[in-house]
C-alpha cells in the first residue's frame, strides 16, 4: 500500500515534471488537494480524480481540514495504491506531506515538482542563495512578531485572502515599517499579476487568491540582531579591537550600570529618539557579555535566549496554560512569585531567608522598597498608614535628640528607610524614579537661575541667597 505524492508545479501544465506526468498517466485513482489549480483541467483525462475542496468549506480550522484529508487518504490507501497531487512541490508548504511521512501505516513516495519558490525568484529578481527565507502565511498570521531576519529577503506563501493578508500585515509591521514597499505576486505563469504596494496596503488587493505570495525585501545590511552579533564577534576576534578584546565581565560592570541609567534618563526626558540610541548602547553591553562568555567557553547567546524564552512561557501559565487570573494583574504577580520559588526548589536553590533574592548592591532606595514590600507580604507591616506616620515622627524626634554626628547620621538613615515605606503605603512603587524626578526639577530651576544671572552679566558668587531665591520662585511660577 503506497501513497505517491506528486507535485503539480506552480501553475502552468508546462511546469509539471516528466516523472510526475508519467505517474499521473498510470495512476488508477488521483486525489487532488484542490481543483483550484491552473493545470488541473489539462491533466491526463483518463483517470478518476477526487478533490478535497468541500472539506475546506465544511471546516473552520485548517488543522481540521488536514486531519480529515489524512484520514481519507489513509483509508483509500488501504484499498490499494493511490496518488495524491498537490500544488507546487510536496515538500514545500504542504503540512499533510509531513504528517503522512511521519506515520507508519502505509508507504509514502515523493515525486517532486517545481515549487512556488522558483518562479517567485524570477518575479522578485532575487537569488535564493542571498539568504532567502520562506514562510507559510498561515503560520505568520497566527504570530505577533515575525521570525524573520530583516537583513535578508523573505517570501511568504499562502496569502490567499483578505483575512490572512491582514493578519500577516500586522505581524510583519511589528518589525517592518508600515510604508515598506513589498511585492504581491498572484500566480506565477504568463497570467501572473505583480503588485508593488506599501506593506500596510497588502490586504486591500483585489487579486488575492490561493496562488498569492508576498515578497518582503531586506531592510538593510545592519538591520538585524545577527548583524550586530557579527560586529561584536569581529571586535573580539584576533584581528578586531584591542580594547574590546581586553574586556571581561568584571571590567564592563560600570558601563552596564551607566548605560542602564542613561536609558532611564532618556525615558524621564521623554526623548524617544534618544531612548532608541540608549537602548542600543545597553544592548551593546549585553551582547559584549555574551560574546565574552562564548570566547571563554561559558555559554552562548542561544543559551540566554532559550532560558528567558522558557522562563517567560513558564511564568505566564494564564497565557500559555490553563490558569485563570480573571484579568487581575496582582494575581499574575502572586503566580509569578510562586512559580519562581518552585523553580528554585527544583534547582536546589532554596533561599535561606525571605530577602536573599534581593541584590544588596542594587540602588539603595530600590532595595529599601523591595525589603519592606517583601516582609509586608508575610505580615511584618503596619495595619494601616497611621503606623508609618507615627514612626516618622518618632524617627524625627530621635534625630533631634542625637548629639554626635555619627549617631545623627544613623537616625537620618532610619528616617529615610521609614520614608520609603511611607511611599510604599502611598502606592509609589518606584522611589528611585521619584527622587530622580525631584533631582531633574532642582536641575531645571537652578539652571534657570544661571541663565538669569548670565542675562544680567552677574556672577553667581556675587549674588545673595535672597536674590537667587527670588529667581527660584520665578522658575516655580513658570512650571520648572
Amino acid at each position: 500500500m503506497t501513497i505517491t505524492i506528486v507535485g503539480l508545479g506552480p501553475g502552468s501544465v508546462d511546469d509539471i515534471t516528466r516523472r510526475a506526468w508519467d505517474v499521473l498517466e498510470h495512476a488508477k485513482t488521483v486525489y487532488l488537494r484542490t481543483r483550484r489549480h491552473p493545470c488541473v483541467d489539462q491533466l491526463p483525462n483518463n483517470r478518476q480524480y477526487h478533490d478535497f475542496d468541500e472539506l475546506y468549506q465544511s471546516h473552520d480550522a485548517f488543522s481540521d481540514v488536514h486531519d480529515a484529508i489524512i484520514v481519507q487518504l489513509l483509508a483509500a490507501a488501504e484499498q490499494g495504491d493511490i496518488v495524491y497531487a498537490v500544488p507546487g512541490d510536496p515538500m514545500v508548504g504542504e503540512t499533510i506531506t509531513q504528517c503522512l511521512l511521519a506515520q507508519d501505516k502505509v508507504t509514502v513516495e515523493i515525486v517532486h515538482g517545481v515549487s512556488f519558490i522558483e518562479p517567485m525568484l524570477r518575479q522578485a529578481g532575487i537569488d535564493a542563495t542571498d539568504g532567502l527565507q520562506v514562510f507559510d502565511g498561515m503560520i505568520l498570521a497566527a504570530m505577533h512578531h515575525p521570525p524573520i531576519n530583516p537583513q535578508y529577503p523573505a517570501l511568504v506563501a499562502q496569502v490567499f485572502n483578505q483575512m490572512v493578508a491582514s493578519d500577516v500585515k500586522l505581524t510583519l509591521m511589528n518589525q517592518y515599517p508600515d510604508d515598506l514597499m513589498v511585492t504581491l505576486i498572484h500566480s506565477t505563469g504568463s497570467d501572473a499579476i505583480v503588485e508593488h504596494v506599501p506593506l500596510y496596503e497588502i490586504d486591500r488587493s483585489e487579486h488575492l487568491n490561493h496562488l498569492t505570495s508576498l515578497y518582503v525585501p531586506p531592510l538593510g545590511e545592519y538591520a538585524s540582531f545577527e548583524a550586530f552579533m557579527e560586529i561584536i564577534a569581529h571586535l573580539r576576534a584576533p584581528e578586531g579591537c584591542p580594547w574590546d578584546r581586553k574586556q571581561t565581565h568584571e571590567s564592563l560592570r560600570p558601563y552596564l550600570i551607566e548605560e542602564a541609567y542613561e536609558v532611564l534618563d532618556a525615558i524621564d526626558k521623554g526623548e524617544i529618539d534618544e531612548l532608541a540610541g540608549e537602548l542600543g548602547d545597553l544592548l551593546l553591553q549585553i551582547v559584549l557579555h555574551a560574546q565574552i562568555a562564548v570566547d571563554d567557553g561559558e555559554f552562548y547567546m542561544t543559551d540566554i535566549l532559550d532560558r528567558i524564552n522558557r522562563k517567560m512561557i513558564r511564568r505566564h501559565p494564564h497565557v500559555w496554560g490553563d490558569v485563570n487570573v480573571d484579568g487581575d494583574p496582582d494575581q499574575v504577580v502572586i503566580n509569578w512569585e510562586a512559580i519562581k520559588q518552585a523553580e528554585k526548589a527544583d534547582n536546589g536553590q532554596i533561599e535561606q531567608g525571605l530577602l536573599d533574592s534581593i541584590p544588596i548592591t542594587a540602588p539603595a532606595l530600590w532595595v529599601a522598597h523591595k525589603f519592606q514590600d517583601k516582609v509586608a507580604k508575610v505580615g511584618f507591616d503596619w495595619p494601616d498608614v497611621s503606623g508609618v506616620e507615627d514612626k516618622l515622627r518618632e524617627e524625627m524626634q530621635e534625630i533631634f535628640e542625637a548629639t554626635d554626628p555619627e549617631h545623627k547620621a544613623q537616625e537620618i538613615g532610619d528616617l529615610m528607610f521609614v520614608m520609603v515605606n511611607w511611599l510604599r503605603w502611598l502606592d509609589v512603587d518606584d522611589p528611585e524614579s521619584l527622587l530622580r524626578s525631584i533631582n531633574q526639577k532642582f536641575y531645571n530651576r537652578f539652571h534657570f537661575i544661571e541663565q538669569q544671572a548670565a542675562g544680567q552679566n552677574r556672577d553667581l558668587n556675587e549674588m545673595t541667597l535672597e536674590e537667587m531665591d527670588a529667581i527660584w520662585d520665578q522658575a516655580k511660577k513658570q512650571g520648572l
